[in-house]
């Protein structure tokens, strides 16, 4: 029986023990903490066992998710720290914490592996992004991301470069739904209704990102595809080049990014 706790139990960390509920596997015993009992109730139909704190919850565990956010990690990490072992796994979804922070205010010798995962796991279709450390074996990382593939898709990064893939899939949401939005205000503004608009657009966003995927073309090939010669696409690609959106997401990367530095310290 392999046993995987969850110290915080919001929208990610429910997402995520969603993904291994859905699985069935009886191999799998679940844990969770968090200070609002509310959170704790929402788990039991997933035969979530509630723990009474944070260190019983570690001593139970061979896999501790760390799912809070970074400005309460250092005391979720005091709290536990008596309880760390080196036989432990801490997986830490916590954004621009790196795997050397965990292990200062816990054990060095703790097997860390950091995880940035998206809110699209709610749904089960994140996108989550892991770094695999040294010191982590194969088998405990496979047996990691397993848990995340089973709600959505993976990718494997290098560890240093855990904080600049926030602004690529973790926090992208957010800019995704704010360029949605402005669709939708346009479309409410020339009297087509909003759950059309939603619909439309939406069904856009998923048709588009499969062409990315799947159909082979390079990006820049898929915008000529829409492009016709005179016609209305490159009168509206005409106002976003003018309006400099490439640089501007690229501003709103590289902030996303110094955030997650400032986080770190």
């Amino acid at each position: 029986m392999t046993s995987v706790g969850f110290i915080g139990a919001g929208n990610m960390g429910y997402a995520i023990i969603k993904g291994i509920s859905g699985t069935n596997d009886p191999d799998i015993k679940l844990f969770a903490f968090d200070t609002k009992p509310e959170m704790l109730e929402r788990l039991a139909p997933l035969g979530v066992t509630a723990c009474g704190s944070a260190k019983e919850l570690t001593e139970k565990c061979g896999y501790v998710f760390l799912a809070v956010k970074p400005q309460q990690l250092e005391e979720v990490l005091a709290g536990i720290a008596g309880a760390v072992t080196s036989d432990k796994v801490i997986i830490s979804i916590c954004a621009g914490i790196s795997a050397d922070y965990i292990k200062s205010k816990t054990i060095p010798d703790v097997k860390v592996i950091p995880v940035m995962p998206n809110t699209p796991l709610l749904l089960g279709e994140g996108a989550s992004a892991l770094a695999k450390c040294a010191d982590v074996p194969d088998s405990e990382f496979e047996f990691v991301k397993n848990i995340f593939a089973s709600c959505g898709k993976v990718a494997v990064v290098p560890e240093n470069k855990m904080r600049e893939v926030i602004a690529v899939n973790g926090s992208s949401p957010a800019f995704i739904y704010l360029f949605a939005k402005a669709f939708v205000e346009y479309a409410k503004g020339e009297g087509i209704s909003e759950d059309s608009a939603k619909e439309l657009f939406a069904q856009s966003l998923i048709g588009s990102a499969k062409m990315i995927t799947d159909s082979g073309y390079t990006i820049d090939e898929l915008i000529k595809m829409v492009s016709s010669p005179g016609g209305t696409t490159l009168a509206g690609l005409d106002e976003l080049y003018s309006g400099k959106l490439e640089e501007t997401v690229k501003k709103a990367c590289e902030s996303c990014t110094r955030r997650a530095y400032e986080l770190s310290k």
